[in-house]
C-alpha cells in the first residue's frame, strides 16, 4: 500500500506516534488510508451541509476496511463573488484546489480518495486532482438545492437565485418594487445545496456522473434528501472495492468518458462553463479533446431537457423524472456504452437499469426541444480559436443576428451603460479584457446578462465577451472568445459601430472587417498593462493559457 511510506518499518516509528495522536490504533496500521477530501465551508450554501456527507462517506470507508481521514480544500460561492473583485478569484481557485489536494494526498501517503464536492470550480478542480494523482477515487456531491417558492397573485411559483439576478433588471426598469425584490430574496434560496437550476455546479455534478466518476444519483438527488447521505456511505464502501481491484481515475476518465459527459451535457443544455472545465480535465488526463470535437458531439445529440435558466424545471424535477440515468438511456445511441464507471459496471449495464422517465421533463429523442445539443462552439474572424454559446437558451429570433458593436473594456462599464438605458434593441454588447489573463480570472458576466433579461431585452440584444457566463445566463450570450483581448485577439480591435454577424446554426461569429483592417488596428494598440500587479492573481495571469485550451496553467 502507498500508505506504508508513513506507517511501516522501524524508521516510521515517529510517523506512527503522530498517527496515534490522531486516535489511530495499532490495527489501523495494517489497513488502507483513505483521504476524504471535503470542500465544506460556512460561506457557501452548496457546502454548508458537507460535514454530514463526509461522516457518511467515512462510515462507508471504515465499514469497507479502510481508515478514513477527512481533509479540506477551499471553495468559492460564485453567486456571492459575482460582480465585484471576488469573481476574479473564482476560476483561479480551480487550479489552487487541484494543487492543494495533490499536496495533501502526496504528503500523507493516501491509498485512495473520496472527493466530496458541489459547487462550480470545486468539481473540476477535484477532477483534475483525481486524474493527476491517479489514486483509486470516487466522487459524491452534496446535491442540489430545492427551488424556492414564492406566493403571489397567480399562486405559488418556483424561483431560484437567477430569479433574483433578473429581478434586479426589472427593478431598474421600474417593473418591480424593492419590496417585491426583498420578498423574493428571502425565499429564492431555501436551504443547503448547489443552486437549483442547471447552472454550472449541477452541470458539472451531472457530468461527473455521466463520465463514470460518481454513482447513479450523484448529479440530481437533492441535498436535503436522505438518499444523498446513503449515496455518500455507498461511495465510501465503493472506493474500497476500487482500491482492492486497482481501478484508478485514468482507467475511467478517457476520450470515451469525456465524450459521454459532453453528450449528456448537450442533452441537458448545461452551462457553457462545462466546456472550459471538461477540456481542462481532459488535458490533465492527457486526452486530446478539442473544441471542434465538442461541436461534433452537439450535432448528433438532441436537446431533451429544458431546465432553468432555459426552461422552468429544476434539478428536483429532473431527479424525480429519472435523473441523469434516464437521460443517458434516451441518448444511448450516441454514448460510448463500454466505458467503465466507479460502480464497477459499464455504461451499458447502468443504462439497462433505468426503468422510468417523466416525458414532461425528459423528452424522447424523436421529439426533442432541438435536434442538436444545447451548447455549441462558434468560430470566425472574431473568434479564431472559438467561442461558446448555450444555444438552448437563445431566443429563436436571435439565433441569427447582425448588429452594431457597443464596446466596453470591463463588466462594470457595460453594466452601468445597461442600467443607464444606453443599450438599444439590436445592439451587440462587447465586454473585453475580462479573459483569463486580461481580467485576470475570466469573470462571469451574469449581472449584465440578467439585467438585460430582466429588462425584457434578452431577445433583442446580444452580448459577446472574452470572459465567462454563469450557468444561470440565458439569451444570446457568447463567451470564452479566444484569443482574448489581452493576448491581442481580434476582439481587442473592435470599435463602437463595427457590424457584428452572429450565425449560431452555422457556428459563425464574425466582425465585418477584412483581415488587413483587423491587423492594422491590433498593431496600433498599446502593450497590454496587467490590471493586478501583486499576489496570486498576478502569478495566475502570468501562467494561465487561453480559454480554448481550458484556461489551464501553461507548462
Amino acid at each position: 500500500m502507498k500508505s506504508d511510506v508513513v506507517k511501516k518499518g522501524v524508521e516510521r516509528a515517529p510517523h506512527r506516534s503522530l498517527l496515534y495522536a490522531l486516535g489511530c490504533t495499532p490495527d489501523d496500521m495494517d489497513r488502507p488510508f483513505v483521504g476524504i477530501v471535503n470542500s465544506f465551508s460556512e460561506i457557501v450554501p452548496g457546502h454548508i451541509h458537507l460535514r454530514q456527507i463526509a461522516e457518511a462517506a467515512k462510515s462507508g470507508v471504515y465499514s469497507g476496511g479502510g481508515v478514513p481521514f477527512e481533509v479540506n480544500t477551499i471553495a468559492v460561492c460564485d453567486g456571492i463573488a459575482m460582480n465585484h473583485t471576488g469573481m476574479k478569484y473564482s476560476l483561479p481557485s480551480r487550479e489552487l484546489i487541484a494543487d492543494s489536494i495533490e499536496i495533501v494526498a502526496e504528503a500523507h501517503g493516501f491509498d485512495a480518495l473520496v472527493f466530496i464536492t458541489n459547487c462550480d470550480k470545486i468539481v473540476p478542480g477535484m477532477l483534475m486532482a483525481a486524474v493527476r494523482l491517479n489514486l483509486p477515487s470516487i466522487f459524491v456531491s452534496g446535491g442540489p438545492m430545492l427551488a424556492g417558492r414564492l406566493c403571489g397573485e397567480d399562486g405559488v411559483k418556483h424561483v431560484d437565485v437567477n430569479s433574483i439576478f433578473e429581478a434586479v433588471g426589472r427593478v431598474a426598469k421600474g417593473g418591480m418594487g424593492k419590496e417585491e425584490l426583498e420578498q423574493l430574496e428571502l425565499v429564492a434560496c431555501p436551504g443547503c445545496g448547489s443552486c437549483s437550476g442547471m447552472f454550472t455546479a449541477n452541470t458539472m455534478n451531472c457530468a461527473t456522473e455521466a463520465m463514470g466518476m460518481g454513482l447513479v444519483g450523484n448529479g440530481t438527488i437533492p441535498a436535503v434528501d436522505a438518499r444523498r447521505v446513503r449515496l455518500a456511505k455507498q461511495a465510501g464502501r465503493q472506493v474500497m472495492r476500487l482500491l482492492a481491484e486497482d481501478v484508478r481515475p485514468r482507467d475511467i476518465i478517457n476520450r470515451d468518458s469525456i465524450h459521454n459527459a459532453f453528450a449528456v451535457d448537450m442533452a441537458l443544455g448545461g452551462s457553457t462553463n462545462s466546456v472550459l472545465h471538461l477540456i481542462a480535465v481532459a488535458r490533465e488526463a492527457g486526452v486530446d479533446f478539442t473544441l471542434p470535437m465538442v461541436n461534433r458531439i452537439s450535432e448528433c445529440t438532441p436537446h431533451l431537457v429544458k431546465m432553468r435558466p432555459a426552461g422552468d424545471f429544476h434539478l428536483e424535477d429532473l431527479d424525480a423524472a429519472g435523473g441523469v440515468l434516464a437521460v443517458m438511456k434516451e441518448i444511448k445511441e450516441v454514448l460510448n456504452l463500454e466505458a467503465r464507471t466507479v460502480s464497477g459496471k459499464s455504461v451499458a449495464e447502468i443504462v439497462a437499469g433505468s426503468r422510468f422517465v417523466d416525458r414532461k421533463v425528459i423528452r424522447p429523442v424523436d421529439s426533442p426541444h432541438s435536434a442538436s445539443g444545447g451548447i455549441c462552439i462558434l468560430f470566425g474572424n472574431l473568434a479564431p480559436e472559438g467561442a461558446v454559446v448555450k444555444r438552448g437558451a437563445v431566443a429563436p429570433e436571435m439565433m441569427v443576428h447582425r448588429g452594431p458593436a457597443r464596446v466596453f473594456d470591463s463588466e462594470e462599464e457595460a453594466t452601468k451603460a445597461i442600467l443607464d438605458g444606453k443599450i438599444e434593441s439590436g445592439d451587440v454588447v462587447i465586454i473585453r479584457y475580462e479573459g483569463p489573463k486580461g481580467g485576470p480570472g475570466m469573470r462571469e458576466m451574469l449581472t449584465p446578462t440578467s439585467i438585460l433579461s430582466g429588462m425584457g431585452m434578452a431577445s433583442e440584444v446580444a452580448l459577446i465577451t472574452d470572459g465567462r457566463f454563469s450557468g444561470a445566463t440565458r439569451g444570446a450570450a457568447i463567451g470564452h472568445v479566444s484569443p482574448e483581448a489581452a493576448s491581442r485577439g481580434p476582439i481587442a480591435a473592435l470599435k463602437d459601430g463595427d457590424m457584428i454577424s452572429i450565425n449560431i446554426p452555422d457556428y459563425k461569429l464574425e466582425v465585418e472587417l477584412d483581415d488587413s483592417e483587423i491587423s492594422r488596428r491590433l498593431a496600433g494598440l498599446a502593450e497590454f498593462e496587467p490590471r493586478v500587479k501583486a499576489g496570486y492573481l498576478k502569478r495566475y495571469a502570468e501562467r494561465v493559457s487561453s480559454a480554448s485550451s481550458g484556461a489551464v496553467f501553461s507548462q
